[in-house]
């Protein structure tokens, strides 16, 4: 698969996994979807293959990676890579691997 067709089929999966906090009752902005600077070397944002949400409830902003848990399942369960297993809880990437 290209790096194209790969962020195609991110962004296809980001507009599922949006769907899906909002059908839980959450809302989010979006974060860094493409950066040129300020993540790791080898960040999959620099590849606009990763985005960072902010998790809000009753209006209330979520920061605890424990917050995403359930989000960050989702995401894994279609494919994704959630940073919450090293931390990051608001970042999700996609093509580690391939």
């Amino acid at each position: 698969m290209s790096l194209r067709e790969r962020q195609s089929e991110f962004a296809r999966k980001v507009g599922l996994l949006i769907l899906y906090i909002y059908e839980k009752g959450y809302e989010v902005t979006l974060g860094d979807a493409y950066a040129r600077t300020g993540h790791s070397e080898r960040s999959f944002h620099y590849r606009r293959l990763a985005i960072d949400l902010n998790l809000f409830k009753d209006g209330k902003y979520l920061t605890r990676t424990a917050d995403h848990y359930p989000f960050g399942k989702f995401w894994e369960s279609i494919g994704g890579s959630w940073g919450g297993r090293w931390g990051d809880g608001n970042h999700y990437s996609y093509g580690e691997g391939r």
